[in-house]
C-alpha cells in the first residue's frame, strides 16, 4: 500500500488505486497525510475543504468523508500495513508508517543526497527522489489556502532538488545532462531566476552559447512584462559571461577566485576565502530520528540569506538537531561554519556581543590587532566579511531576538540557524526567520536513543520496559539521556526496575537529574526568566487536575481574570512551557506539569478550579437545554468565577462540553479524592446534556462516583437524580438488570425530597427498563403517572419526555393510532426551539413509525427522512441512526443505507 501526494492524491494497492471519490474527500485525505500520526482538528479540515464560509453542515460532511475513507481503508486491508484512521477527541489521526507516504520518502532521499560528498552517489538519490513525482502535488484537491500552501512547499523542494541534481551533473562534467534536467523546470517556472541562471551556465559550459543568450533575453522579457523588473545580479552576471564567451575554465576560475570585499572605511581589509572557519562542536553522539525535522531545516535553509529558527522546550534536543544538520551539510558551506553558545538560559551568564563577534572574526582570519574595539564596529566588519561568502552561522540558546540580530551575517548565500526555548516572534517579523518547531520524540525514537547509550542488546532484552521508560520520560531527549546515564552506571540493573521507579510521580523528576544536569535544572532556568505574574500562573497550573486549560480555568486556578490568564498563557507558550493544542486550549508536558506541581501555589487553587467547572457546567446546561430546570444550585461557600463564562447558544455549549469532557471527568475524580462531595456530584450532573446526546460514551464510572458523593452528602434529591441518570445509561448499555436496582430506588427518594420533576423523570427511566424486561403495560403506566406529575410541576420538558416514551411503548405494542396521537400531543405542548432538536427528532421518528404502522408509507418515509436530516445536521448521531434504521425496515434506498452506516460509524468511533 502506498499513499501519494506527489501528483494526484491517491492510495495505491496491489489491486489498483482505491476509489477515493470527489475532490473534497481527496482534500481531506491530503490534509491527514500532510500531518501523519498527528491529530488534525475539525477546524483544520474545514479550512482545507472550504476557503470561504463553510456550510452549516461542514462537520457532518467531514464525518461522512472520514467514514467513507475508513471503510475504504479497512476493505483494502490497511491494518496489515499498520494504517488506521481513528477519531481522537474533536480531531482525526491517520496512523501509519511514514515510509508508505511518497512525500516522506522523497524528503528522506533529498536529505540523504545533500549529505553525500560524492556527486555520483548524490545523482542516484536525487533521480530516485524525483522519480516519485507523477504531476503537480495535490493535483486533484480543492484549492484551499492550506492545501495550496502545502503544494507550493512541496513544489519548492522539488525545484531545489532539480537544481541540486543539475549541480551534481555539472560537478561530474555532464553539462548536457544538467541542461536536460534544468530546461523543463525553467520552462515551467520562467520567473524563477535561479533556474534560468543555472541553465544559462550549463549551456555555456556545454558550448551552446547562443542558446544561453537566447534564454537570457527570453527571461528578461518575461520579467519586464510580468513583473516590471530587470534581471537580478546573478542573471546579469551569467549574461555577461555568455557575451564574453567564457567557457568552463573561465567560469570555474571565476568561481574559485577570492571575491572583492568592499569594506567601508575605516574598517580593516578582509582576508581571502582561503581561511575556512569551523567552530562547530562535535556531532552529537547517539542522535536518532528527527528525519522530518532535519528535512524541515533543510527546507528552511533554502533561498536567500535564510534565518532558520529551531524552537522547543528545554531538553528537547534543539542544539543536537542544529549541530547534526550542520555536520551533515558541511559541504554546502565551503567558506566555513561558525558557532556560538549565547547562553540565554544559563546560570553562568551570557557572553557579550563583543566577545562573540571577536571569536567569529578571529575564526575568519582577522588579526587580533585589526578587530575594532566597539561592538558596533565589529558587527559591521563581520557583515562586510560575510557579504560574499557561503557561510553557516549557528547561534545556539538565544534568549531573545535582540541578542541575535547583531550576529546575523551580511551575505545572501549565508545561512543562519538560531536555537531558542522561546519562539522569538520579533526575529520572524524583522528578519523573516523561518520557524522549525521541535517536539518530543515518539516512543520508537525514544527507545532507539536509549539503545544508542545502553546498547541494543540491553534494550532488546526488555523491549516493553524500554518503551515504558521512554514514555515516562515523555519523549524528552534530556530526560531519556539522564535515565540512560543512570542505567549505564548500573549495568546489571533491569530496565523494568527503572520503569517502576519512574512510575512514581513523586520521585520522577529527582530520578531525571544527574549531577548538574537534568529536567528540573533546565526548567528552573526557563521559569526563572518569567515575569512574576506569569510565574504565578505557571505555578498554579500545576494544581490543575486535568490535562488542558482555557483562559477561564487558568484564571480560576491563579485567582486572576481571564484576560490576565490568557496573557500569561501566551507568554508561557512562547517559552514552550505550555502548548496550545487548539485555539484557546493549552496543555503542559507531563514533566513540566510535575515541575509546576512542586512550586509554591495557594491551597485554594484546586477548590477554585473545581468551582469554576461546576459553575460553567451549570451555565452550559442552561444554554444547551433552555427551559429545563437547573440541575442543581450553587451553595454559598462556592468560589464563583468572576467573570463567569457565558454561552450564547446550544452549539457553543455543546462544543464546550465536547472539548472539556475528559477534564471535567478528571476534575470530578480530583474532587472525589479530596472528599469534596458537593463539588463531585455537581460537576458530574452538569454533564447531563452531553450524556443525553452521547449516551454510549462510557458514563457509568463517573456516575458511580457522583452517587457515592451524593450519599456521602446525605442528599436524597441529588441521590435520586443520579440514580435516575445512572439507571438510564445502564439501560442504554444493555445492562438492564443492574439498571432496575437503581431505578426502582430513585422514585421513593424523590418523593422524600419533595421533587416532583425528579420523581417523574425517575418513573420515565424506570419504564425503559421495565419495557426492556418484557413488561410494556407497567412501563406505559409509569409514563402516564410521570406525565401527570410533570404537568402538576408545570415542567413542560419532562412532560414531553414522558409522553415521548409513552408513545414508544405504544409503538412496541403496535398501537399505532395511540402512539401517533401521543407523539403529536407531546410535539404540541409548546414550540420546540432549535436547542431542543433531540426532542423534535425523537418525536418525529415516533410519528413516522406510527404512520408506517397505519399504512401511510409515503408520509411515514417523508417524516422519518426529515427527522434523520435534522439529526445529522445537529450532530445527533443516535437520533439519526434510529430514524434511518426505521427507514431501512421499509425502504431499500441505498442512500439511506449509506447515511445509516455513517451514523453508526460515528457512534462506534466515539465509543
Amino acid at each position: 500500500m502506498e499513499f501519494r501526494l506527489l501528483g494526484a492524491v491517491s492510495v495505491a494497492t496491489e489491486d489498483g488505486d482505491l476509489p477515493i471519490g470527489p475532490a473534497k474527500r481527496c482534500s481531506l485525505l491530503a490534509a491527514l497525510l500532510l500531518r501523519p500520526n498527528r491529530p488534525v482538528s475539525v477546524d483544520q479540515l474545514t479550512a482545507a475543504l472550504w476557503d470561504h464560509e463553510p456550510p452549516q453542515r461542514a462537520r457532518g460532511v467531514i464525518q461522512g468523508h472520514v467514514s467513507r475513507l475508513r471503510t475504504l481503508l479497512l476493505a483494502a486491508g490497511a491494518e496489515v500495513y499498520g494504517v488506521e484512521l481513528v477519531t481522537q477527541g474533536t480531531a482525526y489521526v491517520l496512523r501509519m508508517p511514514e515510509s508508505l507516504l511518497d512525500a516522506h520518502r522523497f524528503e528522506e532521499l533529498v536529505t540523504l543526497a545533500r549529505g553525500r560528498s560524492a556527486p555520483g552517489d548524490a545523482v542516484t538519490m536525487y533521480q530516485e527522489a524525483l522519480s516519485l513525482w507523477q504531476g503537480p502535488a495535490l493535483a486533484n484537491t480543492y484549492p484551499s489556502p492550506p492545501l495550496q500552501a502545502a503544494a507550493h512547499a512541496l513544489e519548492e523542494l522539488r525545484l531545489a532538488s532539480v537544481e541540486q541534481l543539475a549541480s551534481c551533473y555539472t560537478r561530474l562534467g555532464e553539462h548536457a545532462r544538467a541542461a536536460a534536467v534544468l530546461r523543463p523546470a525553467a520552462t515551467a517556472h520562467p520567473l524563477r531566476e535561479s533556474l534560468s541562471v543555472a541553465l544559462m551556465r550549463v549551456l555555456q559550459r556545454a558550448g551552446r552559447r547562443s542558446e544561453a543568450l537566447d534564454w537570457f533575453h527570453r527571461t528578461r522579457r518575461l520579467l519586464a512584462d510580468e513583473l516590471g523588473v530587470d534581471p537580478g545580479r546573478e542573471l546579469a552576471d551569467a549574461y555577461s559571461m555568455a557575451l564574453r564567451g567564457d567557457c568552463d575554465g573561465a567560469v570555474e576560475a571565476a568561481a574559485a577566485a577570492p571575491p572583492v570585499v568592499v569594506t567601508p572605511a575605516p574598517a580593516p581589509p578582509a582576508v581571502p576565502h582561503a581561511v575556512v572557519a569551523d567552530l562547530l562542536p562535535r556531532a552529537p553522539r547517539g542522535f536518532h530520528g528527527r528525519t522530518a525535522e532535519l528535512t524541515a531545516l533543510s527546507r528552511a535553509a533554502a533561498g536567500e540569506a535564510p534565518v532558520c529558527l529551531v524552537t522547543g522546550p528545554a531538553g528537547v534536543g534543539k542544539t543536537a538537531l542544529a549541530v547534526q544538520w550542520a555536520h551533515r551539510n558541511h559541504t554546502a558551506f565551503p567558506d566555513g561554519r561558525l558557532y556560538a553558545d549565547l547562553r540565554g538560559f544559563s546560570e553562568t551568564g551570557e557572553p557579550t556581543l563583543a566577545e562573540t563577534l571577536r571569536e567569529f572574526l578571529l575564526a575568519l582570519g582577522i588579526a587580533p590587532r585589526r578587530i575594532p574595539e566597539s561592538a558596533n564596529g565589529s558587527a559591521a566588519l563581520f557583515r562586510s566579511l560575510t557579504a560574499d561568502r557561503h557561510l553557516l552561522v549557528v547561534l545556539d540558546n538565544a534568549r531573545d531576538s535582540e541578542q541575535v540580530r547583531p550576529l546575523l551575517p551580511g551575505g545572501a548565500r549565508c545561512v543562519t540557524v538560531v536555537t531558542s526555548r522561546h519562539r522569538l516572534p520579533g526575529l520572524i517579523a524583522s528578519d523573516a526567520a523561518r520557524p522549525v518547531p521541535l517536539d518530543v520524540l515518539g516512543p520508537e525514537d525514544g527507545t532507539a536513543l536509549l539503545a544508542g547509550v545502553l546498547g541494543e542488546d540491553r534494550v532488546l532484552a526488555e523491549p516493553v520496559a524500554a518503551r515504558k521508560v521512554a514514555e515516562l520520560c515523555g519523549g524528552l531527549p534530556l530526560a531519556l539521556r539522564v535515565a540512560a546515564a543512570r542505567l549505564a552506571d548500573r549495568p546489571h540493573r533491569p530496565l523494568d526496575a527503572m520503569s517502576a521507579e519512574l512510575s512514581d510521580e513523586t520521585r520522577r523528576l529527582s530520578l531525571l537529574d544527574v549531577e548538574d544536569t537534568g529536567v528540573r535544572a533546565a526548567l528552573r532556568l526557563t521559569v526563572g526568566q518569567l515575569p512574576e505574574s506569569v510565574a504565578h500562573h505557571f505555578a498554579h497550573l500545576g494544581r490543575h487536575p486535568g490535562t488542558h486549560v482555557d483562559r477561564y480555568a487558568a484564571a480560576a486556578l491563579a485567582g486572576t481574570s481571564p484576560d490576565e490568564a490568557e496573557a500569561a498563557l501566551e507568554r508561557l507558550a512562547v517559552a514552550h512551557l505550555v502548548t496550545e493544542t487548539a485555539p484557546g486550549r493549552w496543555t503542559l508536558h507531563d514533566l513540566v506539569r510535575l515541575y509546576a506541581r512542586g512550586l509554591d501555589a495557594g491551597p485554594e487553587a484546586l477548590t477554585r478550579v473545581l468551582d469554576h467547572y461546576a459553575a460553567t457546567g451549570l451555565a452550559a446546561a442552561t444554554a444547551a437545554e433552555p427551559g429545563d430546570e437547573e440541575c442543581f444550585t450553587l451553595p454559598a461557600d462556592f468560589h464563583l468565577p468572576a467573570p463567569a463564562r457565558a454561552f450564547e447558544d446550544r452549539d457553543e455549549a455543546m462544543a464546550w462540553y465536547a472539548a472539556e469532557r475528559d477534564d471535567l471527568a478528571l476534575a470530578a475524580a480530583a474532587a472525589h479524592r479530596a472528599g469534596l462531595h458537593g463539588r463531585t456530584w455537581r460537576i458530574v450532573l452538569a454533564l447531563w446534556p452531553l450524556m443525553v446526546w452521547r449516551v454510549l460514551d462510557g458514563w457509568t464510572p463517573l456516575l458511580e462516583k457522583a452517587l457515592a458523593a451524593a450519599r456521602a452528602d446525605t442528599d436524597p434529591r441529588t441521590e435520586s437524580r443520579v440514580l435516575t441518570l445512572l439507571g438510564w445509561v445502564l439501560t442504554e448499555e444493555g445492562r438492564t438488570a443492574e439498571a432496575l436496582v437503581h431505578l426502582e430506588a430513585a422514585p421513593a427518594l424523590a418523593v422524600r425530597a419533595g421533587d416532583l420533576s425528579g420523581e417523574a423523570t425517575a418513573l420515565v427511566n424506570l419504564s425503559l427498563a421495565q419495557a426492556a424486561l418484557g413488561d410494556p403495560e407497567k412501563a406505559a403506566e409509569g409514563c402516564v403517572r410521570a406525565a401527570e406529575l410533570a404537568r402538576g410541576a408545570e415542567d413542560r420538558p419532562t412532560e414531553r419526555l414522558a409522553l415521548y416514551h409513552l408513545a414508544r411503548h405504544r409503538l412496541d405494542a403496535r398501537e399505532w393510532r395511540s402512539a401517533l396521537d401521543t407523539a403529536a400531543a407531546a410535539m404540541a405542548l409548546d414550540e420546540l426551539s432549535g436547542a431542543q432538536a433531540a426532542s423534535r427528532v425523537l418525536l418525529s421518528t415516533v410519528i413516522g413509525e406510527a404512520l408506517l404502522g397505519l399504512g401511510d408509507e409515503e408520509q411515514g418515509i417523508r417524516e422519518l427522512d426529515r427527522a434523520a436530516r435534522e439529526a445529522e445536521a445537529s450532530g445527533f448521531d443516535d437520533g439519526a441512526a434510529r430514524a434511518l434504521g426505521a427507514l431501512l425496515r421499509v425502504s431499500a434506498d441505498e442512500g439511506f443505507r449509506v447515511r445509516y452506516d455513517a451514523a453508526r460509524d460515528r457512534l462506534t468511533a466515539r465509543t
